[in-house]
């Protein structure tokens, strides 16, 4: 079995601010579109399994044309990363389920409470240094918000909720071991994002079938399938596209900064994804909660 090679942060090949800027609009425009696309295709699995295809064949596609490298599968390397990949899945899985049952805001809201989750954690376990205190008061900051608007939410559903509870849980852990293996497995950023869906995409039945949301399916499907609109159509693709590229920002971004400063990042994005979400529909926050 190969050594662990240690990725060395000076060989950077993008600039930390373009590869941040990039995350920040695929992220906050991915959460709108991912709503709209579960909104007319309700089916979050299948959803999830089609953008971790889309992603893994896409990498494989463009590097046959030689537009792009990333490293070989190879078994020993996939059983290392295999346990992130479980944990990557999950927290999607959580948070289009989370969409199914909630507006976007409250899927913001739960995230915003992982960057004080986030810190603490990447210091016990990654035993990184805490961060400043301000940048502490900072984070308390983000959460009294959340709070605030839990208790002014009209739409609190308890399933909503328990989805939100586990994404907000699988989310932390998500951040700090994928930022632990993303530092010291020595892969290139493409090299991630292939193994990262193959591997996503090879759990996903698993999922589907335990979900129940392959009978759904199914039984649509044999009543005479007509709820794939051709808006739904494009919903999917453009959640597939995005996909693909928050998956290429994600893991380059990681690299460049700090675990507890990108799951800052992933929040700080959603004020464009809350602004776009109450221009577009009617299916967001009251104003008090906004």
């Amino acid at each position: 079995m190969p050594e662990i090679i240690r990725f060395n942060p000076n060989k950077q090949h993008y600039g930390t601010t373009t590869l941040i800027t990039g995350y920040a609009l695929c992220s906050s425009l991915l959460a709108v579109i991912n709503k709209f696309a579960i909104t007319k295709f309700n089916y979050p699995a299948l959803l999830t399994a089609l953008q971790y295809l889309t992603s893994s064949f896409g990498v494989w596609v463009l590097a046959k044309f030689n537009l792009l490298h990333h490293d070989p599968f190879k078994f020993p390397i996939a059983k290392k990363f295999f346990p992130a990949a479980i944990v990557f899945y999950l927290a999607i899985f959580a948070n289009t389920n989370l969409l199914r049952h909630a507006n976007v805001e409250t899927s913001i809201v739960f995230r915003s409470l992982t960057p004080l989750l986030v810190a603490v954690t990447d210091t016990a376990f990654r035993k990184q240094p805490y961060p400043a205190k301000l940048t502490f008061v900072s984070l308390f900051i983000i959460l009294g918000g959340a709070v605030g608007y839990v208790v002014t939410d009209k739409g609190f559903t308890l399933v909503a909720y328990l989805w939100a509870f586990v994404y907000s849980m699988t989310i932390t852990v998500e951040m700090v071991y994928v930022k632990h293996m993303v530092m010291n497995l020595g892969l290139n950023t493409w090299g991630f994002v292939f193994y990262n869906n193959l591997l996503s995409l090879m759990i996903a039945p698993f999922f589907w079938v335990l979900s129940g949301e392959c009978g759904e399916l199914f039984s649509s499907v044999s009543g005479g399938w007509d709820r794939l609109e051709p808006v739904a159509f494009v919903a999917v693709c453009l959640s597939c596209l995005f996909g693909l590229l928050i998956s290429f920002f994600g893991f380059a971004a990681r690299k460049a900064i700090s675990a507890t400063a990108f799951t800052v990042t992933c929040v700080v994005n959603k004020f464009l994804t809350v602004l776009i979400n109450v221009l577009i529909w009617d299916k967001h926050a009251t104003p008090i909660g906004l």
